[in-house]
């Protein structure tokens, strides 16, 4: 009998330390299961994708007018009148202000008196020159000094003229800048003016997308001031000369709409369609590392990341058109790249 229980307790000693050593095997292949798991990034990819898409661009920018100027006095004197306030319409000539004109018109006057006595003067002379009393010079002295007069009347009418200061395009009062009886001179700023029937915005064009563009093609523009409406626009300018980054100044101009009536200052959204293959490689933007101009990307081959330079055509909204680097269905990663280096061990948790 003693000696069966020395047995059993032996057997049950034997089986504590087996399950004892069972238990720090686990422990041990458990951690190094997460110490392998620590390594691995978790990531979404996505295949390279031959796609038909209309090729296009859309880029922001601000609109202005060129239809916009300061109206100045061109002679000095004191104002009398003053026929504007900011906001009022005016046609191109109408009268906005006008300055003490008394002097200028005793000028005229008297100016025209001279004229009408040298052009007596002119015809008599030739009379008397034709006559054989009169001798060449004192014609050609009177000549010269009737056209010296007309220009002098020519001069005097110019100077009154510019007592009535006109718009000089049609538009709207912005700014009113002087009241009645301000003295002013040459060149003092009355009031500002703009017109905005015709609107242009300024966008850059990166080097890639501008040789696709010319001057005359159709652009669609549309804002947030008036939702779900669209513009035309059209092309008037494109730099032949880029910025150091490589974009490209263009110029889109607007036919203002009487019904939506867009304002300078305003951001709008232009969209230009591009020829050319519908047919090409695209990846979503979201796989983009660096810059558009130096542009790599995580590919995801046989469990691991891979950094790949590629060159970027078209620009649209979600994707971006591969020229270069890849081939259609290797994986790009799309999400999970700031834990990424070059031949990190990856697993892909989302692949569309």
């Amino acid at each position: 009998m003693k000696k069966i229980l020395i047995i059993a307790v032996v057997i049950i000693v034997a089986l504590a330390a087996v399950l004892r050593l069972k238990s720090n095997y686990d422990k041990i292949n458990n951690q190094s299961k997460n110490q392998v798991n620590i390594n691995v990034v978790s990531v979404s990819a996505q295949a390279v994708k031959r796609m038909s898409a209309e090729r296009n661009i859309s880029l922001v920018g601000t609109l202005f007018t060129d239809h916009e100027l300061n109206i100045a006095a061109e002679i000095a004197g004191k104002i009398t009148s003053l026929n504007c306030e900011t906001g009022q319409n005016k046609e191109k000539g109408s009268v906005i202000a006008t300055i003490d004109d008394k002097l200028k018109a005793l000028a005229v006057q008297s100016a025209r008196i001279s004229v009408e006595k040298l052009k007596k003067d002119l015809a008599r002379e030739e009379n008397l020159f034709k006559g054989g009393t009169a001798s060449e010079q004192e014609l050609d002295d009177t000549r010269i000094s009737y056209e010296n007069a007309r220009i002098q009347l020519e001069e005097a009418e110019k100077q009154l003229s510019y007592t009535k200061i006109t718009a000089p395009i049609s538009g709207t009062i912005t700014q009113k800048l002087i009241e009645t009886g301000t003295y002013v001179n040459a060149g003092t700023s009355i009031a500002h003016i703009v017109n905005t029937s015709k609107l242009k915005v300024k966008i850059n064009v990166s080097e890639a997308n501008i040789y696709y563009i010319k001057t005359g093609d159709k652009a669609v523009i549309t804002t947030d001031a008036f939702p779900g409406e669209t513009f035309a626009g059209k092309i008037s300018f494109v730099s032949p000369k880029g910025d150091d980054s490589h974009n490209y100044p263009v110029e889109v101009e607007i036919t203002n709409s009487s019904k939506h009536m867009l304002k300078a200052g305003t951001f709008v959204n232009v969209n230009i369609n591009l020829p050319g293959n519908s047919s090409a490689l695209f990846i979503p933007r979201t796989a983009l590392q660096g810059s558009v101009k130096d542009a790599s990307v995580y590919i995801a081959e046989n469990g691991r990341a891979k950094i790949k330079k590629i060159t970027i055509g078209v620009q649209n909204n979600d994707y971006l058109e591969v020229l270069a680097g890849l081939s259609e269905g290797q994986t790009v990663i799309t999400n999970g790249q700031v834990n990424l280096s070059d031949d990190k061990q990856v697993k892909i948790i989302n692949n569309n």
